[in-house]
């Protein structure tokens, strides 16, 4: 991927950021999702007084592309007004790595600040269980 294709998505995941509905935690989140054909699918978070009933921007893009037919991702960026750049809550990491371990991860916050890593180092062991295979 190159830089100007990475800060696309980063851009994709700002624009998605700002379409969150978060008043109780008031931490918005946006998130890009690239297939391998080159589609982004956005997603945001969508908060809930009951929090277990909040689902995260990261599901939200995954959720998205799987309901247009995409089941083949290449990377996600990930995006909050934080001071260091956020990564995939565990729920969302789990699902993110059910479509591929060699997925891409950028995490990214409004000030510029860019963490790049991959799905497998922030869940390892993501296959294994009494479900993996």
């Amino acid at each position: 991927m190159t830089s100007e294709h990475l800060m696309q998505l980063i851009e994709r995941a700002k624009d998605a950021r700002e379409r969150a509905y978060a008043p109780y935690s008031r931490f918005a989140v946006g998130a890009a999702l690239l297939t391998t054909s080159n589609e982004v699918f956005c997603g945001c978070n969508v908060e809930n007084l009951s929090y277990g009933l909040t689902s995260c921007a990261e599901r939200n893009a995954v959720f998205a592309a799987v309901q247009a037919g995409q089941r083949r991702f290449t990377a996600v960026a990930v995006v909050a007004d934080s001071k260091a750049p956020v990564t995939p809550c565990g729920a969302c990491r789990q699902v993110l790595a059910e479509f591929g371990l060699d997925l891409v991860v950028i995490s990214a916050n409004l000030q510029g600040a860019t963490y790049e890593t991959g799905i497998a180092e922030l869940l390892p062991r993501a296959r294994e269980g009494i479900l993996g295979t």
